[in-house]
């Protein structure tokens, strides 16, 4: 088989796939409630006792308070991924806050919150 031929079935099937998911909406972003975010830490962290959990208004972050710490579970496409609030760096922006961890694996968050729910983040997630 010639190579332009195999290249365009695998540009073909590749994009017909990532079609095929946008479609039937499995590109949409996982939304959170406090329950799913409860269940989305302890998936990340067995063990860990969620004693409280705040979700953002769009549903796309929460703010994880456990008796070992406080930590942050975001979405990242249609599954949520969550990292402890131990070393981390915040920056305010002009849409929420950009979490920088200092983890290669997860490097960043970008956290969507309205400058009312940016302030309220903020005094939750103020390690003193």
């Amino acid at each position: 088989m010639p190579l332009t031929v195999l290249l365009a079935l695998v540009v073909g099937g590749i994009s017909g796939i990532a079609l095929l998911l946008h479609l039937t909406g499995r590109s949409r972003l996982a939304v959170l409630d406090p329950e799913t975010a409860a269940a989305a830490w302890t998936r990340e962290n067995p063990g860990d006792e969620v004693v409280e959990a705040t979700v953002s208004a769009d549903g796309h972050a929460a703010l994880i308070l456990t008796p070992q710490g406080k930590g942050l579970v975001w979405a990242v496409g249609a599954d949520t991924t969550a990292r402890p609030l131990r070393d981390f760096d915040l920056m305010e922006t002009p849409q929420g806050l950009t979490v920088l961890f200092h983890d290669f694996t997860a490097p960043r968050a970008k956290i969507r919150l309205a400058d009312v729910e940016r302030r309220h983040w903020l005094n939750l997630m103020d390690p003193t």
